[in-house]
């Protein structure tokens, strides 16, 4: 009997990378390869890449190094992002065999016809006007949540983005698509699907290869929350200037979709929006956040933020940092502006020197720590439900409520991948918040 091939896939970047990859695997699985971990002996080795930051340029190298520790006669190969943008700097990475760019990924097996070492990488990228068809995408088995792939693509022009040029214009799954991978991954007892995308809120358009949307975000969460069988629903990132009010008191009464929201914002500085050429400015942001609070108290509210923007002065940067301060906001994502090739932002004046850009850094993540202590805080005493992960870190099993609230209990295998009904306590010295069941029986 022939031996069956093994594929081992690591995932760089965004939650919709992770569907992405799935997706991918499943197509292996298809073709009588076995799925293993990416720390076990491998033939091929798939990575996903990102090129959001420059530190993901860095670690797909720290990547392909540790696959070809494991088996250096493994044929490793890259997709995603960076494979889409810079195809032939990752060919000439050592151990890279193939390199597939952005239409090319969901084709992989086709390109595998024999797994030997190559002295140079073999490069099929399109051009990225041509990636304008959908490849609906969810990640499945990975995790307890499932992350469902709605939107590719983004017709926005930020100044400081690549991501238009990786991934192409802005297009949508059918909502008849989206609601059958729905009930797909529901039927396999997930408790929560996460909706993701580039611009999810920009849902609807080139729905069926049209410029024109045929529906819109919130006809997408009405028609998701009467899924039988989906006990949770979470919306990631969506821009402010997309989300409405009609779609925030829709959540609020919604039989699914959990109070918690991503917003990015990239600066509290009106100038630095324009020279990002965001579609808002902070005023609006502060409106979606007032609408939030007003149908949701207890809602969290994520935020995106860059530090060190060209021309993003001392004044510009404590603006953003007094803006968030007084903002009741939960968390935030901290990212250090990096230059990317072929953005407007590139060769714009006024350039932060890098250890400045660190500082500002430093200053926000400690005010994202400050914020999460305070939502956490607010949070205690309260009745909340949380899904429990798979992992036994350290003897202790850690889930996270409707409102994203990271809980931690003993560990108790019984617990995984259920909803418990649980009073939040007190928060424990690894910021996590401690609990007591209100179901007698899962604290037996």
């Amino acid at each position: 009997m022939e031996n069956r091939k093994k594929v081992a896939f690591y995932t760089l970047g965004c939650k919709l990378n992770f569907s992405e990859t799935s997706t991918i695997a499943r197509s292996f699985n298809d073709e009588g390869f076995d799925r293993v971990d990416f720390e076990d002996v491998a033939d091929i080795y798939v990575i996903n890449t990102c090129s959001v930051t420059e530190n993901a340029d860095k670690q797909f190298k720290q990547v392909v190094k540790k696959a070809m520790k494991l088996n250096e006669k493994a044929f490793v190969a890259a997709v995603g992002c960076y494979a889409q943008l810079k195809p032939e700097e990752l060919a000439s990475v050592d151990g890279v065999d193939l390199v597939l760019g952005a239409t090319e990924k969901f084709k992989i097996t086709d390109y595998i016809h024999d797994l030997s070492k190559n002295d140079m990488g073999e490069v099929h990228s399109c051009e990225i006007a041509e990636a304008d068809f959908y490849v609906g995408s969810y990640s499945i088995g990975d995790r307890t949540r499932a992350f469902l792939k709605v939107q590719d693509g983004c017709d926005y022009k930020c100044t400081y983005c690549t991501i238009p040029l990786a991934r192409g214009i802005s297009r949508s799954d059918a909502l008849e698509n989206v609601l059958k991978n729905a009930k797909e991954i529901s039927a396999q007892n997930i408790r929560e699907i996460v909706l993701t995308g580039v611009n999810i809120g920009d849902y609807g358009k080139g729905e069926f290869g049209n410029k024109k949307h045929e529906h819109t975000f919130l006809d997408l969460v009405q028609a998701l929350d009467k899924v039988e069988g989906i006990e949770r629903l979470r919306i990631s990132s969506i821009e402010p200037n997309l989300l409405k009010n009609e779609t925030i008191e829709f959540v609020s009464k919604s039989r699914t979709f959990v109070p918690h929201f991503h917003i990015p914002l990239q600066s509290g500085s009106n100038d630095i929006l324009k020279l990002m050429k965001r579609r808002y400015l902070r005023e609006v942001y502060i409106d979606r956040v007032n609408k939030i609070r007003e149908v949701m108290p207890h809602a969290c509210i994520g935020v995106d933020v860059i530090v060190g923007f060209p021309g993003e002065t001392d004044e510009h940067f404590l603006e953003t940092y007094h803006f968030l301060n007084d903002l009741d906001i939960s968390y935030l994502h901290v990212f250090t502006y990096s230059e990317r090739d072929n953005t407007e932002a590139v060769d714009m004046e006024g350039v932060v020197p890098s250890n400045v850009r660190a500082k500002r850094s430093k200053m926000l993540r400690g005010l994202s720590v400050k914020k999460r202590r305070a939502f956490y805080e607010s949070q205690l005493g309260t009745n909340r439900t949380v899904l429990f992960e798979s992992e036994n870190k350290e003897g202790y099993i850690h889930g996270f409520t409707e409102n994203y609230v990271k809980v931690k209990t003993p560990w108790n295998p019984e617990l995984v991948n259920t909803l418990q009904e649980i009073n939040l306590t007190k928060i424990d010295e690894d910021g996590s918040v401690r609990l007591k069941f209100l179901n007698k029986l899962a604290e037996a």
